[in-house]
């Protein structure tokens, strides 16, 4: 399904309708929206935002990441600030992906760090143990923000985890984090992380089936995988897109609905 320029996550959300960021031109300020997909018709639901990425919903809002500030959308697509780059303990570099929190009044929102750094000119990312890797900033983090905008330290910063991407919360105390450099998949219960699988490189979007599978997808690799919940048995589920980012896993229509960013397309793949 054709959705727009850079689709990049995807969410259930009000009246139960599908709601995907789309952040079109990454050098033109304010052309990222929201769009809705409701039955046939795809239309623009929110706009003002510059690259927005992850999404989630409370129920009341939609949470979306964008840069270095995160919105809240209300029902009828207004958008405001729920936290400026300034109220981050520590600067934002690239927010990414959005989980809601057990307590569904604040959301985790991840810090990738630097981007570029983990590519090579290529365009592709650097060895695991290579000179290039091993100098990437270790400024990638994991915030906890409340709906009034106060902002902490989720998990932080360490060699483990250079860069960031995925998040998720499947049940209360446990926060899933997926590396996107070295494809590492932890998981976290009072504050302390214990790692579940490795080498899933490029690890975009990560979810948690109520059987406790994990479902992890891969931008550079097109893929998603689906894993037993201890990390292991990883078995392909999704492949051949061009760049598979921050999916929403549906049990209930029993499909994965993916957003291709480079195709600009959603894929709706059955589980």
């Amino acid at each position: 399904m054709p959705v727009g320029d850079n689709p990049e996550s995807v969410c259930c959300g009000f009246d139960g309708k599908l709601y995907v960021t789309v952040m079109n031109q990454p050098d033109v300020p304010g052309d990222g929206v929201i769009k809705v997909i409701d039955g046939d018709e795809i239309r623009v639901f929110a706009t003002g935002l510059d690259e927005p990425k992850g999404i989630a919903f409370t129920g009341e809002y939609l949470i979306a990441s964008d840069a270095t500030r995160v919105w809240k959308i209300d029902a009828s697509g207004k958008a405001t600030v729920l936290a400026e780059a300034g109220a981050f303990p520590f600067p934002p570099l690239f927010l990414n992906d959005v989980a809601l929190a057990e307590d569904k009044r604040s959301v985790y929102v991840s810090d990738t760090g630097d981007v570029p750094a983990m590519f090579t000119p290529e365009g592709g990312l650097w060895l695991i143990g290579s000179a290039e890797g091993a100098a990437i900033p270790l400024i990638s983090r994991v915030f906890k923000i409340t709906m009034e905008g106060a902002v902490s330290v989720a998990v932080d910063a360490g060699p483990e985890l250079p860069n960031i991407n995925g998040v998720a919360t499947p049940e209360a105390g446990l926060l899933l984090v997926a590396d996107f450099f070295t494809g590492d998949i932890f998981a976290f219960r009072d504050g302390k992380g214990t790692q579940l699988a490795s080498g899933l490189r490029g690890a975009d979007g990560i979810e948690s089936d109520r059987a406790g599978r994990l479902y992890v997808s891969s931008w550079t690799q097109g893929k998603v995988w689906r894993l037993d919940a201890d990390g292991t048995n990883a078995q392909i589920v999704v492949e051949g897109l061009q760049s598979a980012a921050d999916f929403f896993l549906d049990e209930d229509a029993g499909v994965l609905v993916v957003p291709d960013m480079k195709a600009g397309t959603l894929t709706f793949a059955p589980l």
